[in-house]
């Protein structure tokens, strides 16, 4: 029985990000949102920084609220009033905050009384790849006491939040990204070719990577293993071609590393797309050369759309990806192992298409939407429901 059987008016979930703009952490809620049953809950975004109103856009839903707060760099106390009258304005039952970025929120959402507070950890900090830095461990256990309950994404982050930041194990539900296997599927009768795609001979192999362009990311590693690649195996220079999809800081620098060695006519990065499944569809292969990760929506959709995928051996890449049967696994910032990855994909398509087969597999076994929201849709009423006991004790 959900919230909703109480015949009250559904219940408000606060979703609060530092930014809801495009990623895989808020590529999440969107999912979330749109496939959450309608009748149960209510559901309002708030960004700490930004709302991109393109993002936004993909929420599919008429009844859900967004507010920036656009907060300037640094410490977000100065903004806690701001939060505690928001608060007390929505009186959502739930506030969901999403990585540390956010999690200083979770204060005033106890000063306001909000009954639920839940804490999610998608994925490392930028400047903190291992999770080894002490003052993101203690700001971590600081907030603590104004969190009901944690959700991390993958095993490793829920090791993090038990270790490190010193959570018992029953206050923490690991939760995975579920990816749409409709809209993520493989492309009838081979490769697509998505519109503006330079690559369109069939008889080149294609390896693409997508998302933003940013520190954690490491796409630079990902163009110089492509130019390392080429160096190695010079006669590939007629079929490997390199497609990276997203825009960020790092694309100039991508782009720079490919001029220099001369191989930028074998490699198209045309900023971001919207018709990621699409772009998907136009590769043989998808790589991702993070530094970090939490677990990757890329990753789940590259599988689902039955590519082969060839990732750094970080946070919950291993959770998705089996070493041999649906991809490959290399150590992070390691760029030839990352090259001989690329060739030994390019050098055996069938096997790597064999691979393919097998991650599109995995994802309809293991990792669907409907799973995933209904592990949340379990969280909330749970909670709710203890802290409605609680209450009625007190």
């Amino acid at each position: 029985m959900n919230a909703a059987s109480s015949g009250r008016e559904r219940p408000l979930v606060l979703h609060l990000v530092y930014r809801f703009d495009t990623g895989g952490l808020e590529n999440g809620v969107v999912n979330l949102i749109n496939n959450f049953p309608a009748n149960a809950y209510r559901h309002a975004v708030v960004a700490l920084d930004e709302v991109a109103a393109h993002f936004a856009r993909r929420v599919e839903r008429d009844d859900v609220s967004f507010v920036a707060l656009r907060k300037p760099p640094g410490q977000t106390w100065w903004l806690y009033p701001r939060l505690y009258r928001l608060f007390r304005e929505l009186r959502p039952a739930i506030v969901h905050t999403r990585n540390l970025a956010a999690l200083e929120c979770s204060a005033p959402a106890w000063a306001a009384g909000v009954p639920v507070r839940i804490h999610g950890e998608h994925g490392r900090d930028i400047d903190d790849p291992e999770g080894t830095v002490l003052r993101y461990q203690w700001m971590r256990r600081a907030y603590r006491p104004f969190v009901h309950h944690y959700v991390a994404l993958s095993r490793d982050l829920a090791d993090y939040v038990e270790r490190k930041v010193k959570v018992a194990p029953g206050r923490i539900t690991q939760i995975t990204n579920g990816v749409d296997i409709e809209r993520f599927r493989p492309a009838a009768g081979g490769r697509r070719f998505p519109p503006g795609s330079p690559f369109v001979d069939p008889g080149q192999f294609v390896v693409g990577t997508i998302g933003r362009m940013q520190t954690v990311k490491a796409q630079p590693l990902l163009a110089r293993a492509f130019v390392r690649a080429l160096e190695l195996a010079p006669e590939m220079r007629d079929r490997l071609r390199l497609v990276m999809v997203g825009d960020g800081p790092l694309r100039a620098q991508a782009q720079a590393v490919l001029q220099a060695a001369g191989v930028a006519d074998f490699a198209w990065l045309p900023g971001e797309r919207a018709d990621v499944p699409d772009v998907m569809r136009g590769l043989d292969c998808f790589a991702l050369p993070s530094l970090a990760e939490g677990i990757s929506n890329t990753i789940l959709e590259a599988m689902a759309c039955g590519l082969p995928v060839l990732a750094t051996r970080v946070g919950g890449n291993p959770e998705l990806v089996l070493e041999g049967e649906t991809g490959g696994l290399v150590a992070a910032g390691d760029v030839d192992a990352l090259a001989a990855g690329l060739l030994r994909m390019a050098s055996d398509p069938a096997r790597a298409a064999a691979m393919g087969r097998a991650g599109r597999a995995r994802v309809e076994a293991n990792f669907s939407l409907p799973a995933m929201v209904a592990a949340y849709l379990g969280l909330y009423d749970r909670l709710l429901a203890e802290r409605s006991t609680t209450a009625r004790r007190d």
